[in-house]
């Protein structure tokens, strides 16, 4: 049993190191009743505070010094990470960069994301957005983020709809969200936002790459979706039959032999008669018109290349 493993251990020594206990419990925030069960004390506790051994988010709420600072924010808040935060966190994609916090109906005590002594303000919540309703499956989860479902039913009805289908298509593509969980995504969403589900496609491997079909199909073209060419390889978008789209990422494209690899792979799609375009996130998602801009007009000219000859 943990108590009988630890118990000793957290009473005898002076300077204990925390991970373990923290395994043990298989929680990231441990309660004070936790780690006094284990066999801590308040003098050790606050001990380990003063030393930087632990963190204390908020009253009976502790840390390690390694926890990622958004589930830090949010508990001192006094919820939990929720929609694209809580998302993130479970490595599936999330637009929005701001903090997301579920908070219960009857939270209290609610604390400025950086100072558990401050009391909450909307000066001082450094951009955290709150949700309130209810959730939809509350036994999900663990301590300091909601479950899977309630986080992506937060995000239809939070971010913009092409964003929202990128999260739904990401959780799918990783195999983290199965055909009925979907559904109970959708059980939770308003009416309004039903219509989503059609949009949905898993074999989408990233957002970007879900942002563009999704932007493409809105004037009017059908990309065709992780295309095998041969003497090419798989590519992520092929529209109207002649030009690739590549949604590049810094984190799957980054270093020299990566692009030496990429431009070889556009030359040998050149010679069998594709186009290619590899719009970087930052453009692909702040600015995607101006992708399905430059892909009408590269596809213009090439009609008109064609008459000509």
């Amino acid at each position: 049993m943990a108590g009988t493993r630890f118990a000793g251990f957290l009473a005898a020594e002076p300077v204990v190191m925390w991970r373990p206990v923290f395994e043990e419990l298989n929680v990231t925030i441990a309660s004070r009743e936790q780690l006094i069960a284990l066999g801590a004390s308040g003098a050790l506790l606050t001990s380990a505070v003063r030393e930087h051994l632990l963190i204390r988010v908020r009253r009976d709420h502790y840390a390690l010094p390694t926890t990622p600072r958004p589930v830090l924010h949010a508990v001192r808040i006094g919820g939990r990470l929720a929609c694209t935060s809580a998302l993130r966190d479970y490595g599936v994609f999330g637009f929005d960069h701001l903090l997301h916090v579920h908070m219960r109906k009857e939270a209290s005590r609610s604390r400025s994301p950086v100072r558990r002594d401050i009391p909450l303000t909307p000066h001082n919540r450094l951009g955290a957005h709150l949700h309130w309703q209810p959730l939809g499956y509350p036994g999900e989860g663990n301590e300091y983020r909601v479950g899977l479902v309630d986080a992506l039913s937060q995000a239809v009805r939070c971010n913009e709809r092409w964003h929202a289908i990128a999260s739904l298509d990401n959780a799918i593509h990783q195999g983290k969200l199965s055909e009925r969980e979907l559904a109970r995504v959708f059980q939770l969403v308003p009416e309004r936002y039903k219509d989503l589900r059609a949009d949905i496609d898993g074999r989408s491997e990233a957002g970007q790459e879900t942002v563009l079909r999704c932007a493409f199909r809105a004037v009017g073209m059908e990309p065709e979706l992780q295309v095998e060419i041969p003497g090419v390889g798989r590519v992520d978008l092929v529209v109207e039959g002649r030009m690739i789209i590549e949604a590049d990422s810094r984190q799957a494209h980054d270093g020299w032999e990566l692009h030496v690899r990429d431009r070889d792979r556009d030359i040998d799609a050149a010679r069998l008669g594709y186009m290619s375009l590899r719009p970087a996130f930052n453009r692909t998602m702040y600015a995607t018109s101006d992708v399905v801009e430059a892909v009408l007009h590269l596809l213009a000219a090439t009609r008109r290349f064609r008459t000509i000859l």
